[in-house]
C-alpha cells in the first residue's frame, strides 16, 4: 500500500489558512448547529469533518484498486463515525425519527465521500453540510430537502428485475449509485477491458473508461442477460415512501418490477453532494461527482472568476460538455461494444453518447410537443397539477417523456419511424423531486406524483409487451438522491454569520465556501 494524499490545490492551503481557522469556528458555533450538521475540508494532507461537538483527520491508502482509510485524530466526537446505511430504513422508522440530530444520524461511506469531493479542481475550501432539520426559508423553503451527506437524503430507491435478474425480494443491503452502470453493463453482457478505477490507477476489468463503482454481479442470472434494458430513474423520490405506495396498492406498476426481482431496503446511496446533476452523471457513469467534474448544480471556478450554472432550462443541454476527460456514459459502453445499438436518453441531461436524446432537439432549437396543460394527460392529479406550478409545468415534462418512451418502442415519434427497438434506454421523471420538495416525502402531494408517475411507468411496460419484448427486457429503478422532510422551525443562514465575523467568501451551490475569493 503506498499513501495517496489529497491533491496540493485541494482545500484552502496555506495561503487561506487563517481564513479557513476562522470560518470554521463560526461554522461550529453552538448558535449554527440547528443548521449546520459539519464542515469538510481537506487541511496540511489530510481529510478532515468537523462539528459542534468534534472533529475527525484522516488519510486514504491505495489498496487492491480501492482505497483503506486511516483515521489520524479525533477530537470530541467523529462527525462520520456512524457510516451505517440501514439507518431509519422503512416508512415508519423513518416518522419515528425526524429532523435527527448530528448524533443520531448516518453517513453512509463517509469517508470515501469525503475523499472523492475533494479530488475534483473545482472543490471550495470548505463544504457546509446542512443539518437534517434545515429547511432553506432563505433559499426556497422547501418541506423536503435533499443534498447532505446523511443517509435519508442519500438514499435512493434500486429495483432491478426482469431478464437476467435473480428475483430475490425485498433485501436488507445497499449498493452505491456509482455501482449501478457497471452494474448494466454486466447484465447486458459488454466486455471488460482497460479502464481506471476509484483511485484513479489503471484497472484490467473495467466496463466502462473510468470505473469507480462495481458490478453486483451476484444479482445477475447466469442463465443469460437481456436484449433489452430500461432504466427509470425518479428524481428525489425518496424510497421508503415508495415501497410503502408499491405495497398498499398506489403504485402497481412498481409493484410489479419489484414482484420480478429484487429490491434494496436500505437503498443505493448517491454521492455527494447529494444532488441532482451531480448524481445524474454518476449513475450513468459509474464515476463520483469529484471524479466525473459535474460537482454539483453550480460552483464558482477561482482560475476564471466564473461561476458555473449546470442546473438551469439555458444550460442544462449542454451540461456534459463539462464532463471529466476519460469518463463515458453507459450509452457510450454500450456502442463501444455494439456500435450499431440503438440507445436511448428520455428526459435525461447525462445523454452524452446516446443515440437518441430528448435534449438534441433542444440543443437543434426545437421544442418536443407539450400537452396544452395538465388536463389533458393522463395519470394526472388534477387537485394538484392545477394549483401547483411546479407540479403542473413537471406534469407536462414527464408526460412529453412518457410519449417519446412509448413512441420508441412502438417504433415512431413525431413522424419519424424507429425500426430498432433500445437495446438500452433510460427514462427520467422529475415530478418526483417537484412534490417531494413541496410537501415532503410522507406528503399527500408526494404520494400523489409516486402514483401518476408509476402510470407513466405502466404505459412504458404496456408498449415493451406491446412490441412483444417484454419477456427478453430487464428494468431498473432508481433515483439521483432520497428526500428528507425539514422542519420549518429550523430556519437560518450560514452565510450571515460570515459576513458578520468579516471573512471574506463566496458561497455557491448553498454550501461550497470559497474563501478570500
Amino acid at each position: 500500500m503506498d499513501i495517496d494524499l489529497p491533491p496540493r490545490t485541494a482545500g484552502p492551503g496555506p495561503e487561506r489558512a487563517a481564513s479557513a481557522a476562522a470560518a470554521l469556528g463560526v461554522l461550529c458555533a453552538p448558535e449554527l448547529a440547528s443548521v449546520v450538521e459539519m464542515v469538510l475540508t481537506v487541511r496540511e494532507g489530510a481529510y478532515e469533518a468537523h462539528s459542534v461537538d468534534g472533529r475527525v483527520r484522516f488519510s486514504r491508502r491505495r489498496a487492491g484498486g480501492a482505497f483503506t482509510y486511516e483515521i489520524l485524530s479525533v477530537e470530541g466526537t467523529d462527525p462520520l463515525a456512524d457510516q451505517s446505511a440501514g439507518r431509519f430504513a422503512g416508512y415508519d422508522d423513518e416518522a419515528a425519527g425526524r429532523f435527527p440530530t448530528r448524533s443520531d444520524n448516518a453517513y453512509p461511506h463517509g469517508y470515501e465521500q469525503v475523499s472523492q469531493f475533494f479530488d475534483a479542481p473545482m472543490a471550495p475550501d470548505l463544504c457546509v453540510v446542512h443539518s437534517a432539520a434545515h429547511n432553506y426559508e432563505d433559499r426556497g423553503g422547501h418541506r423536503g430537502e435533499h443534498g447532505s451527506l446523511d443517509v435519508v437524503q442519500a438514499r435512493a430507491p434500486f429495483v432491478l428485475a426482469g431478464r437476467g435478474v435473480r428475483s430475490q425480494g425485498m433485501v436488507d443491503r445497499s449498493c452505491r449509485l456509482i455501482d449501478v452502470a457497471p452494474t448494466l453493463a454486466a447484465l447486458m453482457g459488454l466486455r471488460r477491458g482497460a479502464g481506471v478505477g476509484l483511485d484513479g490507477r489503471p484497472r484490467a476489468d473495467a466496463y466502462l473508461a473510468r470505473q469507480d463503482g462495481e458490478a453486483l454481479t451476484d444479482l445477475l442470472h447466469p442463465a443469460g442477460g437481456p436484449r433489452h434494458v430500461v432504466g427509470f430513474l425518479l428524481d428525489g423520490c425518496n424510497p421508503n415512501t415508495l415501497y410503502r405506495l408499491a405495497a398498499s396498492g398506489r403504485a402497481p406498476n412498481v409493484a410489479r418490477l419489484m414482484a420480478m426481482g429484487t429490491s434494496f431496503r436500505h437503498g443505493a446511496i448517491a454521492g455527494m453532494p447529494t444532488v441532482t446533476l451531480a448524481n445524474h452523471t454518476s449513475v450513468l457513469t459509474g464515476v463520483y461527482p469529484g471524479h466525473h467534474h459535474i460537482l454539483h448544480n453550480a460552483w464558482w471556478d477561482r482560475a476564471s472568476g466564473e461561476v458555473v450554472t449546470t442546473n438551469s432550462p439555458a444550460t442544462w443541454p449542454a451540461a456534459m460538455q463539462r464532463l471529466a476527460p476519460g469518463v463515458e456514459t453507459l450509452f457510450g459502453a454500450v456502442h463501444r461494444h455494439e456500435p450499431g445499438a440503438f440507445t436511448a436518453a428520455v428526459n435525461e441531461p447525462a445523454d452524452a453518447g446516446a443515440t437518441y436524446s430528448t435534449l438534441d432537439f433542444f440543443r437543434r432549437g426545437e421544442i418536443p410537443p407539450f400537452p396544452r396543460g395538465p388536463e389533458d394527460t393522463p395519470h394526472t392529479t388534477l387537485g394538484f397539477a392545477q394549483g401547483v406550478g411546479d407540479y403542473r409545468f413537471n406534469t407536462m415534462i414527464d408526460h412529453m417523456a412518457m410519449e417519446q418512451a412509448v413512441g420508441l418502442w412502438r417504433g415512431r415519434y413525431l413522424g419519424q419511424d424507429y425500426r430498432q427497438r433500445p437495446t438500452f434506454m433510460w427514462v427520467s421523471f422529475q415530478l418526483t423531486d417537484a412534490a417531494f420538495h413541496a410537501g415532503g416525502p410522507r406528503s399527500e402531494i408526494a404520494a400523489a406524483a409516486v402514483a401518476d408517475t408509476d402510470g407513466r411507468i405502466g404505459e412504458i411496460l404496456a408498449a415493451v409487451e406491446q412490441a412483444g419484448a417484454f419477456d427478453d427486457t430487464a428494468f431498473l429503478l432508481v433515483a439521483d438522491h432520497g428526500m428528507e422532510e425539514t422542519n420549518p422551525g429550523v430556519q437560518g443562514d450560514w452565510d450571515q454569520s460570515l459576513a458578520a465575523a468579516g471573512i471574506s467568501f463566496r458561497d455557491e451551490g448553498a454550501g461550497f465556501i470559497y474563501l478570500d475569493p
